[in-house]
């Protein structure tokens, strides 16, 4: 019975040491399992990938047209519809011979301070043109602003002057208007000047434009060999506006060619071929077109676009009209948007009107038709 008794003993102990080991040797296992499982099979969720940064978002390109209105020193600048525009010019400061610029008088100052002020309160960019066709001190712009571009020294003096004005002003760029190179020497002292003037404003974020004569005959169609332009002149500009207007000079004078609608076509033409050729984008070209009507009788002043829709509203889509005793041609609203969109399909950059003190107010405006015209085409670049 004893012996009995203890092989039983003996048994279970060894059953008892035998578990006991096993349960170490199980326990050593998992242990060495779950190390395994860290070092080898670590839940995705439990890695931390590099934080990479995300794409930086940018507003879709789009093209931008200007929409351009010069303003005369006299006007009260008031008149101008800043809402609208993306530019408006002072025109003019006056080139003197030695390089020197002037302004007419204090009241043209102040109507330039005031322009630059609700110009930029509209984010709309101002700017001076130097200048135009009649002198402050008589006769034509062209003797004076010829000799000024002709010597180094003053030639130098004028750009000081004008980029002095852009600082002193608040401007933000200038326009040349010389009216107009009438040589090959004119064109190459023209070409120094613009290309000396671009790179003392683009230096400060500031614009250079350029008013152009519009190179095409209003009777023959051809082209004008009187007017000399260096094509290599346009790279330094950001805008050149051609002035497709005052036909009616062309082979004696007729009202009827200040501006038509084929004329502008030519002279479109004639432009983007240009630009084409010399390897020039076709969107620093600028439509001008004109704000004012061209009477029959040559005795009688030109009058607005205001004074006509002024008459009568219906006249606004018009282009021909009877007052005053006698016949008056001019662009209305219809025209306007046909320029508009012709500009745009041949890959110019915007429109361009003169002046900003013959348009009307309202949606009957030569401003709101082109206006409304660029927005429909959506590439239209809105500063407000």
């Amino acid at each position: 019975m004893k012996k009995h008794l203890i092989l039983l003993t003996v048994i279970l102990l060894i059953i008892f040491i035998g578990g006991f080991i096993s349960g170490i040797l199980y326990s050593d296992k998992k242990v060495e399992q779950a190390k395994v499982l860290k070092i080898e099979q670590v839940p995705k969720s439990a890695v931390r990938p590099e934080q990479k940064a995300l794409p930086k978002w940018e507003e879709p390109k789009q093209q931008s047209n200007v929409l351009i209105s010069y303003v005369q020193d006299f006007r009260d600048p008031n008149v101008v519809d800043y809402t609208k525009i993306t530019h408006v010019i002072f025109s003019f400061a006056h080139p003197m011979k030695d390089g020197n610029i002037e302004l007419n008088g204090k009241t043209a100052l102040t109507n330039l301070r005031t322009m630059v002020s609700k110009a930029h309160s509209h984010h709309v960019k101002a700017m001076v043109a130097v200048g135009g066709w009649y002198h402050m001190n008589g006769g034509e712009s062209y003797d004076y602003f010829k000799a000024a571009i002709s010597n180094p020294a003053s030639r130098t003096k004028l750009v000081s002057e004008l980029t002095s004005l852009a600082d002193r002003e608040k401007l933000d760029g200038i326009d040349i208007d010389f009216e107009f190179p009438r040589s090959t020497a004119d064109a190459e002292n023209l070409t120094k000047f613009t290309k000396e003037l671009s790179n003392k404003l683009h230096a400060e974020n500031k614009e250079l434009s350029m008013a152009v004569n519009s190179k095409i005959h209003a009777v023959a169609g051809t082209v004008v060999g009187f007017i000399v332009y260096n094509p290599v002149m346009f790279q330094y500009t950001d805008h050149v506006n051609i002035m497709a207007y005052d036909g009616q000079w062309d082979g004696g004078y007729h009202a009827s060619n200040l501006s038509p609608y084929p004329l502008t076509e030519k002279i479109v033409n004639y432009w983007t071929n240009l630009f084409k050729v010399n390897h020039l984008s076709t969107e620093k070209l600028v439509l001008g077109v004109p704000a004012y009507a061209q009477p029959v009788n040559p005795k009688i002043k030109q009058v607005s676009y205001a004074a006509i829709v002024h008459k009568d509203p219906a006249n606004a889509t018009k282009n021909v009209v009877q007052m005053n005793g006698t016949t008056y041609y001019y662009n209305g609203e219809t025209t306007m948007k046909l320029k508009t969109k012709l500009a745009l399909d041949h890959g110019f950059g915007g429109m361009m009107m003169w002046e900003a003190g013959h348009d009307t107010k309202g949606q009957d405006s030569l401003t709101s038709s082109i206006y409304d015209t660029l927005m429909e085409s959506k590439q239209y670049t809105y500063y407000q």
